[in-house]
């Protein structure tokens, strides 16, 4: 690994404050159609932030290899437009009613016109990508799209079900590490780079990616409603059988695993407390598993960057797996 210094989160954000109030402006600019509705969901959307760790990636990954151009500040848009209409279509999924600590759009603008206005935020991610007139630049997002797809259609089939580690892997891969891994990759091709470089710092971005959402997994099971601006344990509630849970099912006795199991069946806490599951996941250490593996894919990310020249927008990259791991929210 790198003997480099690791950044502070103070450095990053003085790094990239500027790009990401261009990015911000962009997808503003962006987002607005002749149709009233969908200008007024996309700056709900937009308007209820978020960290902008995707766009802050592609950054980072563009700067890092020398790249200095505008397309940096239309991709780093486009992707966070890509995320923003996923999350619009989990929540209509999930019927979930709040997002980030205030009601999510479909509570106000109901289903119809909210997956309406995700479709529209794809198609018009595209159309920004299109500038660029690069037919790699949109061959990763057509991957990308489809693999979120498939993700959000294998999670409903898997609903309820006791999955295992394969399963869980390949679920939060497309539903979160691809977007990093993209937002990474398209970094590498604003800058030109070869294929191996370009491989790399996928690789950067898949397992911070999958670092990432294990450690969203665990606070859902183990945060308070007021940190996470969300309902708790709200992935056991709809069915979805996580790192930590898996861990339990595994390991715990046959009643541990009839409570769960019950959980994900019912989709309810009736019959099993969310207190009483918590106390059967930190008997059997399945929250620390959980995390280890966090921590295990966040050094994976570091290795990734070996190769890289030393910069300050490596020392950013090598403090973003530190964020990711340590966050509680």
């Amino acid at each position: 690994m790198s003997t480099l210094a690791i950044a502070t989160a103070k450095e990053v954000f003085d790094l990239l404050h500027d790009d990401l109030l261009a990015i911000e402006r962009e997808f503003g600019s962006e987002s607005v159609s002749s149709v009233a509705a969908i200008t007024e969901i996309s700056g709900y959307l937009r308007e209820g932030g978020g960290k902008r760790i995707r766009p802050s990636l592609l950054l980072l990954s563009a700067k890092s290899q020398g790249y200095s151009g505008e397309g940096m500040i239309r991709l780093g848009a486009v992707v966070e437009m890509v995320h923003t209409a996923t999350l619009v279509h989990d929540d209509i999924i999930d019927a979930a009613d709040t997002r980030r600590g205030r009601p999510s759009a479909n509570t106000t603008w109901g289903n119809a016109k909210c997956v309406l206005a995700g479709d529209w935020l794809y198609m018009q991610a595209f159309r920004t990508a299109l500038e660029e007139r690069n037919f790699r630049i949109l061959d990763l997002l057509i991957g990308l799209t489809q693999q979120m797809v498939e993700g959000e259609l294998l999670q409903m089939e898997k609903l309820g079900l006791a999955i295992g580690e394969e399963d869980y892997n390949s679920l939060i891969y497309r539903k979160t590490a691809c977007l990093f891994e993209v937002s990474m990759k398209l970094g590498s091709v604003l800058a030109r780079a070869d294929a191996a470089t370009e491989h790399h710092m996928g690789e950067y971005g898949r397992t911070l990616g999958m670092a990432f959402q294990i450690v969203d997994d665990v606070l859902d099971l183990t945060a308070s409603e007021e940190v996470l601006g969300k309902p708790v344990a709200s992935d056991l509630r709809e069915g979805k059988a996580t790192l930590a849970v898996i861990h339990a099912l595994e390991n715990g006795s046959n009643g541990e695993r009839e409570a769960i199991q019950t959980v994900l069946t019912d989709r309810n806490f009736e019959n099993a407390t969310h207190t009483e599951i918590l106390d059967i996941l930190h008997r059997h250490g399945s929250v620390d598993f959980a995390m280890n593996t966090a921590f295990q894919y966040a050094e994976s990310a570091r290795v990734a960057l070996n190769g890289l020249q030393d910069s300050e927008y490596k020392r950013a990259l090598l403090w973003v797996p530190d964020f990711v791991v340590s966050r509680d929210r």
